[in-house]
């Protein structure tokens, strides 16, 4: 399935055109994520590739993300386009914050002047269904960010509101 992000009413951005979100759960576990960002990409904060190893804060600039609601809380993920990476478990809203026990996402990125693609697969084996919430965080060269979502609750940018959490997966 497809899905389109949209910009967060107070983040707009003349620089990014659009973003969209290929999902395709698999009956192993895994799902795949390919998150197309159409734009201006020569205007974008864009990381260079490096080692995919697991990295804090990346979402303060670039970064694609995942969060999806686990028993008992949810699990964020992110993912840079320089292939790092970040898992977190959360018992509740914003709530008991640490590292999750997950395999290393594998996550691809291909890049045109007009195109910035990010393709992961992460492992959501167990404890189906599995409700999504995707998001991205965009920087632009100047530092401007613009915050993406499939569905953005009232209020500021917040990707961690419950509300958020629209995509169903079997």
């Amino acid at each position: 399935m497809r899905v389109t992000l949209s910009p967060h009413p107070d983040t707009p951005t003349r620089v990014v055109h659009w973003i969209a979100v290929e999902v395709a759960p698999l009956d192993d576990g895994m799902v795949h994520l390919r998150y197309v960002l159409a734009g201006e990409i020569a205007r974008l904060a864009i990381p260079g590739v490096v080692s995919p190893v697991r990295t804090n804060d990346l979402w303060r600039h670039t970064c694609f993300e995942a969060f999806a609601t686990r028993p008992g809380g949810y699990r964020e993920f992110n993912f840079s386009p320089s292939t790092e990476w970040a898992a977190y478990d959360f018992d509740g809203y914003r709530q008991a914050m640490r590292d999750a026990d997950v395999p290393a996402p594998k996550i691809e990125v291909h890049r045109t002047q007009d195109f910035h693609v990010l393709f992961v697969a992460i492992d959501l084996s167990g404890d189906a269904p599995w409700r999504l919430a995707l998001t991205a965080v965009i920087e632009e060269t100047n530092g401007v960010k613009s915050y993406w979502a499939l569905k953005h609750p009232p209020g500021k940018p917040d990707f961690h509101h419950a509300d958020g959490f629209v995509l169903e997966l079997p």
